[in-house]
Formats: structure tokens, sequence, C-alpha cells
């Protein structure tokens, strides 16, 4: 017998909100754990619960587990050292052997539409058929952001209120039955009342309206995203996801009458099978074990040859080599191999690594822009704007993307004209790909001739209600608290390069989630520029030097861009360099131009239609090209097989080739006795690389529910989502050719520091402790005076002993990486 539950409609909208996903328009797209729901849980457990519950595939195959397992990708000792610390000693060969051979049934039965679906076979109606066309198209004429030839007519009331006006006076209403009509029009419209006509019990409600939102967690999921930050979209709309309900329960009422008439009767007076809780335990089962196992196993199986690496890299003799320049990157995976580059090509390069918003909060607003965008971590709270002045660039235009293409007669007009080069245009691209006015050009984000308000001398300075530019004093306060936390307290006489990071490419939906994750998913050229101008102001100088920093005054920092796509560095404000430091900038400018070369070849060996074998300038040009391919799916491969995230000295990884699998914060533990600077930097880098790494693992393991399936049939919905064709669901996640290369193993932070001090800075703030803690992401730390590695599980650091792996030197990479596409193991390089 079930328990009579009452229905609480603030409280079921609260939690289906919690579980719908969370990605925001497209001009905003970051990464974010895919199950952030779950996150309260251990991952194994969440892993379970969502498959469970939701029907999402979780793991790899257990066939795929079973071929790495053969192939040797994943190791004996992997394999062993995973089954022991799951079962007990005298087990461990029965396990084994269930892990090898045994057969399962690997269905999955999905609690989550189990309702719905008794409720269309019993009443022998699709739902989805009848209800998801008119209410996606619906959805997506109110949401558009600049698509629709024509906006929807009544926008300025909430969604229902357009809706009820729009009925009134349409010639064809949206409704068809009488009484749908009338209570659109002048009934009571609570979600409450309207599921008593569907359901009548309300210990079925709630379940109900997970089934019902979940038919297309898509579009509920954006829908809920923007009720909560409606800032999110430039042209904003006034909805919310309890209206997208209502209108929806509408549709499905209106479907019964249109069937039926009104005499159908509820869904609790018929024969049915009650569902039960929802969220009820899942227990673990024999499979959901091996598939456990396999997956710790196929994680450590790569761990050992980084400790080895790291461990190797730390007993060598320290020969500390003057700076010939300094480089500030942002922490990002793509940029390990261009820091290694450099450091290859010119010994005394210093690099550094930190999040690419540079310490720097507030928002940018180009000159000629309506709007503004923040350029900082997504949850910041910022008070602060940069704007854009005196810019010298001229707004590129294209004839096919107006709107006068699709009216009648320019239209035709159009096509019977220009059509015709359009189309020759076309054909050339194939062969010769440039650069045009729909390219998403990360240099064009700011124009680096122009002027900008970073310094504040009154802050009366306003700019809807955000403070124009930093006082002197809250510059010197955010360039110290980055150049601390790196490590970076002195400086010689040598430049010091800031380099923010972007990424160009054409057809690309997804184009914000190749730009930098630290500054909301937009290149990081204005906040390396404003960086640079505050690390050279004179007062910003002296009152560094008060607190413990020493910069040579003959120190010049230089912002810059890294595009991503095209391996192309922009510098800005080199225009006034004394002499001397010109000098040294154009022999460092050679070499910038020597390590884009390499990066681009060490890269393209992903590329199937690229020669990698290529000398690395032709490879270079050959990459440039494609990245603005329009028949180039895969502008770049992304954060594809990040791994690491490692935050320590530059000692513990100089040299090392990690095949652009690592995040490098830069972090010197001999600064930080009490961690404080650690805990700053966690609290950045664990939200943004964590999210990174579980967003490309869930959409990995099932990318037709968790990502977005391939991109060849997207079509963009109104600018803020991506659908299979016009009538489809919104696709969250990411496509298949963003991650069909990508290993999905949970990110591992490998931090230099004493386990102790880790594990105080970590439990002074739970949502980063929850992390670690519930094993989201995993965390080791390397000893500063021994080496010995600590793994952190069950809430405590426990030394363990690494499998004894050799590490090969080699002179040159580059011959290994044009014999393989696949990973590459850890190799020293001399």
């Amino acid at each position: 017998m079930i328990k009579t539950i009452r229905f609480d409609e603030r409280e079921s909208l609260k939690k289906l909100r919690q579980f719908l996903p969370s990605q925001s328009p497209l001009k905003d797209f970051i990464h974010h754990n895919t199950l952030h729901a779950f996150q309260d849980m251990n991952f194994h457990d969440a892993l379970r619960m969502a498959s469970g519950v939701f029907g999402y595939k979780t793991y790899l195959r257990l066939d795929e587990y079973r071929h790495l397992y053969v192939n040797k990708t994943i190791s004996e000792y992997a394999l062993n050292k995973s089954i022991l610390e799951h079962t007990n000693n005298h087990e461990t060969a029965l396990w084994k052997e269930r892990m090898i051979r045994k057969n399962y049934d690997c269905s999955l039965h999905a609690k989550v539409g189990s309702l719905r679906e008794q409720l269309s076979d019993i009443y022998k109606i699709n739902f989805d058929k009848l209800v998801h066309p008119t209410l996606f198209r619906i959805l997506n004429s109110y949401l558009d952001q600049g698509v629709a030839i024509r906006s929807f007519p009544i926008v300025e009331n909430s969604f229902i209120e357009s809706l009820r006006k729009l009925d009134k006076y349409s010639f064809i209403p949206l409704l068809r039955s009488k009484r749908t009509r009338l209570l659109l029009q002048y009934g009571e419209l609570t979600v409450e009342y309207l599921l008593t006509i569907l359901l009548g019990d309300e210990s079925l409600f709630e379940t109900y309206l997970f089934d019902q939102q979940f038919a297309h967690p898509g579009w509920s999921g954006m829908v809920s995203t923007i009720e909560e930050n409606p800032e999110g979209l430039l042209d904003k709309r006034n909805i919310t996801l309890k209206e997208l309900i209502i209108f929806e329960l509408l549709l499905e009422i209106d479907a019964l009458d249109s069937k039926y008439g009104e005499s159908w009767e509820p869904l609790s007076k018929m024969d049915f099978n009650h569902p039960g809780k929802l969220f009820s335990r899942i227990e673990p089962t024999e499979l959901s074990e091996v598939l456990l196992m396999w997956q710790d196993a196929y994680e450590w199986n790569y761990y050992p040859e980084v400790f080895t690496g790291i461990q190797d890299r730390l007993k060598l003799p320290k020969t500390e080599l003057e700076a010939s320049f300094y480089a500030l990157f942002c922490i990002d995976d793509r940029e390990c191999s261009l820091r290694m580059h450099l450091e290859q090509l010119n010994k005394g390069a210093k690099t550094y690594g930190t999040p690419g918003f540079f310490n720097l909060d507030f928002y940018f607003k180009p000159e000629n822009s309506q709007s503004h965008t923040k350029v900082c971590p997504a949850p910041m709270n910022v008070k602060h704007i940069v704007m854009e002045r005196q810019t010298h660039r001229e707004t590129q235009s294209d004839i096919h993307f107006k709107k006068q293409t699709h009216s009648l007669f320019t239209g035709w007009l159009i096509s019977q004209t220009l059509g015709f080069w359009s189309a020759l245009k076309l054909f050339i691209n194939v062969f010769k790909p440039t650069i045009s006015p729909a390219t998403t050009y990360s240099f064009r984000h700011m124009d680096h001739h122009s002027n900008l308000t970073i310094e504040n001398t009154d802050t009366n300075d306003r700019f809807e209600g955000l403070q124009i530019g930093f006082t002197v004093d809250e510059m010197a306060e955010r360039v110290e608290g980055l150049l601390k936390s790196i490590g970076l307290t002195t400086i010689g006489a040598q430049p010091v390069y800031v380099i923010g990071h972007g990424a160009s490419s054409i057809n690309n939906t997804h184009y914000a989630a190749y730009d930098c994750g630290a500054c909301s998913g937009r290149p990081g050229s204005v906040n390396a520029r404003a960086f640079a101008y505050m690390g050279n102001h004179p007062q910003v100088r002296k009152k560094l030097i008060e607190k413990g920093i020493a910069i040579h005054p003959e120190t010049i920092f230089i912002g810059a861009l890294h595009d991503t796509t095209r391996d192309e560095i922009e510098f800005y404000d080199c225009q006034n360099l004394s002499d001397n430091i010109k000098n040294l900038h154009l022999k460092n400018e050679k070499t910038f131009e020597l390590a884009l070369h390499l990066n681009a070849k060490e890269r393209s060996r992903r590329f199937i239609l690229t020669d990698t074998k290529k000398s690395a300038e032709e490879v270079h040009r050959s990459i440039k090209r494609r990245s603005v391919s329009l028949f180039e799916p895969r502008p770049e491969l992304n954060h594809s097989n990040n791994t690491l995230c490692i935050i320590g000295r530059r000692e513990m990884t100089q040299g090392l080739f990690l095949d652009r699998r690592a995040f490098l914060n830069s972090y010197d533990y001999k600064l930080d006795n009490e961690g404080k600077l650690l805990l700053n930097i966690l609290k950045a880098a664990v939200p943004v690389c964590g999210g990174i790494s579980l967003e490309y693992y869930f959409s990995k393991v099932d990318n037709q529910k968790l990502g977005a399936g391939t991109k060849l049939p997207h079509n963009v919905m109104g600018l803020i989502g991506v659908a299979n064709g016009t009538d489809g669901d919104l696709r969250t996640g990411l496509p298949l050719q963003m991650i069909e290369v990508h290993d999905p193993l949970r990110l591992m932070f490998i931090i230099e520091q004493y386990p102790e001090t880790v594990l105080k800075t970590l439990e002074r703030d739970i949502d980063t402790y929850e992390w670690f803690v519930n094993s989201w992401v995993r965390l080791c730390v390397v000893h500063p005076d021994k080496h010995s590695i600590y793994e952190f599980k069950n809430g405590a650091f426990t030394e363990i002993q690494i499998e004894t792996t050799r590490i090969k030197m080699v002179d040159d990479i580059m011959p290994i990486l044009e014999s393989t596409d696949n990973n590459v193991p850890v190799y020293i390089i001399e």
C-alpha cells in the first residue's frame, strides 16, 4: 500500500530544477559537472543512482573495458590494485574471473518515464508526437535571440500572459478543446489543479513532473537556467519553469480532450502500476561493482607513470638559469604543450600557469556593443566593468547573412545575383579556407588598438551600477594576489608576457566551449591586456614593493592572446617599448613563432587529413586553413584526454612530456605555510577543471543522453541551443566530435605540499572539500621533502607505493608523435 503523499508544488519544482541540465545559452557555454545534482554523494554511488533513476549510461560498456585489458591499456597491476581496494583478499580471484569473463545483462531500466509511458499506453495517445512539436516551436519562437525573421508578437509580458493574448487574438487558436481554451483564458492555472485533472492522485504528481520534463530535458533545463539567470539572454524574456509545465499540461489535456471529449477520467481511476518513490536507494549489484572496479583500474593504469616522472624531475640537481623572459599562461591543458616547446627552444624561458582571467573580476563592454559580458569565473560576484573606447576596426558583414535574404522579393533577387557568387565562394572554401565575417575569430573580441578604461580615479564613475575600472589599491591587490599565488615574487629586467587564450572557428555552435572557461567562455585577451597595464602602473609597482614583490625597474609586462585553434599569438601595446626591451621582444617573438609551429605539429597527429610528417611550418599552415574550413567539424579537439591538474613548481613537470593532458597551475609551497594561497587556487581550479573533466567523461560514456550526439545534423535554435532538425529537444553536453578520442578518466589533482597542510586547507571550504571527499575528482600530494606520494581517500591522506615504472628519455618527441595518433606515454625530454 502506497502512503498518501501531499504534493508541495514549490518543493517539487525546486527538486526538478536541481536535476535538470544547467547548460547556459550557447554564447555562455561553460563546462560543468553534468551530474551536479548528485555531487553530495560518493561518485560511484551517484553513478549507480543516476543510471537507475534516469537510465543514463555512466560507465563505458563492459566489453569496452575488457578490450582495454586485452590490448594492455589496462595493466595487470592496475586491475589487481582495483580489485584489492574493493574486495576481500580471499575473493580477488573470484572477482577477477567475473570482471574478465562472466556474462551480464547490461540493459538499463529507468524509473523516470515509466508513469507517463503508462498514461500514454492506457489512453492510446502519443504525447511526445502530439505535444512536443507545438511546445518546442512556441518556446523557440518566444526565446529567439535573433534568428527568426519575425519576432514573437508579444514578449513584454510573462510567457503564459503572452500565450493568453496570442490565443485570444489569433485566427487559429493555440488549443483546440473548449475546456483548455477556457482554462488558459479564465481558469485556475496552477500546476496542482492541472495535474489533478490529468492524474487525480497527489502521490503521482512529482513523479509525473519528472517524467514530463525529462522527456525534453534540454528545453526544460534551458528555461530553468534562464529563469535563474535572466541576464543570460541579451534580449531578455520573462519565463519560468512553472509556466512551461502549465502550458505543457494544457497541451496534454487538450490532446486527450480532442480524442475523447471531456469524458475521460484521470489516471488514478484506471488500472496502472504505481511507480513508488522515485529516488529510493538503489542497491549495488554484482554488475555495478564490476564496472566500478574496471573504471578505477582504467584510471590507475595511467597515474603511476605520471608520479614516477614527477619524482624523477624533483630528484634532479637544481641549476637555476637566468631568466630570458617570463610567460604567464592560463592553466588550460592546451597551453601545456606550448610551454614545453618554449622551454625547449629557450632554456631561460620561465613559464607559469594561472587561471586565465588573471585574478581580474570584471565585465567587458566593447565600444559598439549594446551589452556587456563577464570575463571571469561565472560564480564570481562582479562589481567592476572595463569599457572599450576609440576602436579602429570596422565591423565586417556579409549580405548573405542579412535578414533581407529571406524576404520574397529581395530574397529572390539576391539568390539570382549574389547567390551564384555565394556558391562559387563555397566551392573555393573547400580548397582555400579563409577568415570571413562568419568566422568566430578570437582576435575580434577586442580591438588591440583601442583604449580600455582600466584605471578608475573616481569611484563615483559608474556604468549601470558597476564601477568603471579599478583603483590603484584594487589593481595592486589583484596583481599581488596572482604573483604570490604562482610563486613569482622576484622579477628581473626581462619582459613578462601575460598570455590569455581564445579559439577561432567557423560553423561551430559550441564556440564558447573552446575559449577560456575561467573567462566565462570568452577569450582572455582583455584580461591579459588589463593585467599588463596594472603590472606596468608606477603606483602599483610601488605598492607591490611594499608587499614584498621585487620587480626590476626596467621590467615590462606585455599582454597577449594565444589562439589555440590556429596557433597564433597577438601581442598588445608594444608601440612604446624602449629600444632595449623592443630588441628583446623581437627576439622572443621569433621563439614564440617557432614554438607555435611545433605546437601545431604536435597536435596535428589527431587530424586525419593533416600530414604530420611534413615540416612544422608546413603543418602549421595546414592547421590554420582547417581552422576556418566550413566543412571541418573538428576545429580542434579542445580538452580531449584531460586527466591531470598539477599544482606546484615548474620543477615538477619541466621536461616532462604529458601529451597535452594536464592543467598546470604554478604554486610554491615555500610561500604558503598555512595553505591560504592554495585554497584560493583550489576554489578556482576545482570547479573549472573538474567541470571540464566530468562533462567530457559523461559526454563520452553516454553521448546520446548526456552528450549532444553528432554535430552534423545540429540546427541552431534561437541562438540559445542546438537541436537535431527543427522540432527536436535541445541537445545538452558535448557533441561527438569533441569527445570521440577522449579517454573518460576522472581528473587527478597532484599538489606539491605537505599532506597535513593540504588537509587543513580542504577542510576550510566545504564546497571544495566535497569534490574530493566524494571522489568526483581524485587527489594525491607530493611530499616536498621525501617526494613520496600520498593519496586522499575517506577523508585522510595515506602514503602509497607506486608501481615501479621506467620513464623513457628522448632527445626529440616529434618522431614518436609522427608514428601514432593515440595517446602517448609519459616521456622525459632531454
